[in-house]
């Protein structure tokens, strides 16, 4: 594989899931120094760049007032759902976003987006992956992209889990399904 095969996913880097925010990971400010590190590294390298994000209509059936498992996060054209801004996202990013309506929860960056396409269209073989929570959406996106014939890193400094306990275990499953962990 060369670098005209490989693509950047920074999946769900936004307010809310970061400190201060309405569904905030534990320790999340610590990964943009890695975050920003490889999106002047894919920018330079030529790499599409992929933002994932939650996007959802109010009342949206993963909230807790609607018996679901989640505070109220991510709504759409809110401060919370906005892409953090330490993360220094080049214009020409693909933004795509996820969990978009009422009835229908996705964690993954592959549910309902057509995501997959994108990167087949492109020639992308392998993805470079980021962003939170560890143990949910990015575990989520990770295996649907190796579920999908896609070659995966996973920057483990550019990841924090909702629950820290859980993060060692969740690494080691995916390296045990063929991610590979790149470590600074």
């Amino acid at each position: 594989m060369s670098d005209h095969d490989t693509a950047l996913l920074l999946v769900d880097i936004q307010n809310d899931f970061c400190e201060g925010g309405s569904l905030a990971v534990p320790d999340s400010n610590a990964i943009f120094d890695t975050v920003n590190q490889w999106i002047a590294l894919a920018h330079g390298r030529g790499w599409p760049i992929v933002a994932s994000r939650d996007w959802h209509p109010r009342e949206h059936r993963s909230f807790e007032s609607r018996g679901g498992p989640w505070p109220e996060h991510c709504v759409q054209d809110t401060h919370g759902a906005d892409f953090h801004p330490h993360m220094q996202l080049p214009p020409e990013t693909i933004r795509v976003s996820k969990g978009t309506s009422f009835e229908t929860d996705a964690y993954s960056a592959f549910d309902g987006t057509e995501l997959e396409h994108y990167f087949r269209r492109h020639g992308i073989q392998k993805l470079v992956v980021a962003g939170l929570a560890l143990d949910v959406c990015v575990q989520a996106s990770v295996r649907d992209a190796r579920k999908l014939g896609f070659d995966v890193d996973l920057l483990v400094d550019g990841t924090r889990a909702v629950d820290k306990a859980e993060g060692p275990t969740v690494l080691q499953t995916l390296e045990d399904d063929g991610v590979r962990l790149i470590r600074e």
